[in-house]
């Protein structure tokens, strides 16, 4: 295939048309491309065999506790905020072989995860966010600092390679973002600036006489890969028309996360009043823990067949707030949903700074937006922030968790 070099960092033209030449050159590199489908009624993350395979046309409207899909009036490859799901499905699946062991007589033997068919895939993810971006680096982070001895097995066994990010920048912002308080978007930034590093960046620009996107290489394989595609530069007026989309949505956006010193916030307020509030409220669904891009609780599950000849050892999602998650001999340990809340928002927002040296929490929305409920850990945040009122503090009560 014939190329013309693309430059790292120049910024350059694409027909909305040439999109398709992005999905051939990756598939044409052994990549498989994984990005957003139109599911049902929501947009979910899948492999795609092209962008006829993009939610063409549809955005989504969303508040507490509610998400709607929604008819665009115009094309838009990626008029969406973002789905219920996050790329950890595929960086980590929500369940993972660990080992299988196998009876034999009166022996048996232990097979290993990369002998049953496993291994690393290379892996193309197309319209990645700012913001899942960053926890894409958090979740990197996790691995770094806890060691996670299960995830170790399988990251040499099993753990899928390096995918190829395909950035898309923020042309909209739903109710239930706050992206910007964490630092976390909408603007892509250069590669690391607030997340992991990617390989393009694509700005689109829908209109029904000139549907066209910017795209940017961010790495040396993203400049590979760009130099198969049909583009020109960009000219200055288009290069800001980037950043002014960018300051458009950060403008839009409604709800705002403000905390200064979290982890004395969150000392001085063991005992506020507010966690029962919130506690009365909360069902211990775990859905808030499930669509989380950087959530990573998970548990062990032992299985073997009826015929007792197989057992298998599996590495699960788990969540915070199961009862059984914090079991140990004699009984769980947070019996309450006011302490499992409560360990959740701490550790979300405070003690994570302490474990990983930044905050879990992205400003995605998605935990606003999925709560049945319609909780709000912004609004919960404020409440605990302003109220005087910090009981038990001064009379030496202590609710054991």
């Amino acid at each position: 295939m014939a190329t013309l070099s693309a430059d790292i960092g120049v910024t350059y033209r694409m027909r909305a048309g040439d999109l398709g030449a992005l999905f051939s050159t990756l598939h044409a590199a052994n990549f498989l491309t994984i990005g957003p489908r139109l599911s049902g009624e929501a947009i979910i993350l899948e492999e795609l065999n092209g962008p006829e395979d993009l939610p063409v046309g549809w955005g989504d409207e969303q508040e507490a506790g509610r998400y709607r899909l929604r008819r665009r009036a115009d094309q838009a490859f990626f008029g969406y905020n973002l789905g219920p799901e996050s790329w950890k499905k595929f960086l980590t699946p929500q369940r993972q072989l660990l080992w299988r062991a196998r009876r034999q007589g009166a022996t048996f033997t232990i097979e290993q995860p990369e002998r049953l068919g496993g291994g690393p895939q290379q892996l193309a993810f197309i319209g990645v966010r700012a913001c899942e971006l960053a926890a894409i680096r958090v979740q990197e982070r996790v691995r770094e600092v806890s060691g996670q001895p299960a995830n170790d097995l399988i990251d040499a066994k099993c753990r899928v390679a390096t995918p190829f990010l395909v950035g898309v920048t923020c042309a909209q912002s739903a109710a239930t973002c706050f992206c910007t308080s964490m630092g976390t978007g909408p603007a892509l930034g250069p590669p690391g600036s607030s997340g992991v590093g990617y390989d393009l960046a694509l700005t689109e620009f829908p209109s029904e006489d000139d549907h066209h996107f910017t795209i940017e290489a961010r790495s040396e394989r993203g400049a590979d890969i760009a130099s198969h595609i049909p583009r020109q530069l960009a000219t200055e007026e288009e290069c800001d028309a980037v950043r002014q989309q960018s300051d458009t949505t950060a403008a839009l956006m409604r709800r705002h996360l403000k905390l200064d010193k979290p982890a004395q916030l969150f000392q001085d307020s063991l005992e506020h009043p507010h966690w029962d509030e919130v506690a009365s409220r909360c069902l211990s669904c775990a859905n808030c823990t499930l669509v989380c891009p950087t959530c990573f609780c998970t548990n062990i599950e032992d299985t073997s067949d009826l015929s007792g000849d197989v057992a298998e050892r599996w590495l699960r999602w788990d969540s915070c707030f199961h009862l059984d998650f914090s079991y140990l001999h004699g009984g769980s340990v947070r019996q309450t949903t006011r302490s499992r809340y409560r360990q959740w928002l701490t550790h979300k927002l405070g003690t994570w700074h302490e474990q990983f040296g930044s905050s879990g929490c992205v400003g995605c929305g998605r935990c606003i937006a999925w709560c049945p409920v319609g909780i709000d850990l912004t609004v919960e945040l404020e409440a605990l922030t302003l109220s005087p009122e910090v009981t038990g503090v001064q009379t030496g009560k202590y609710e054991h968790p």
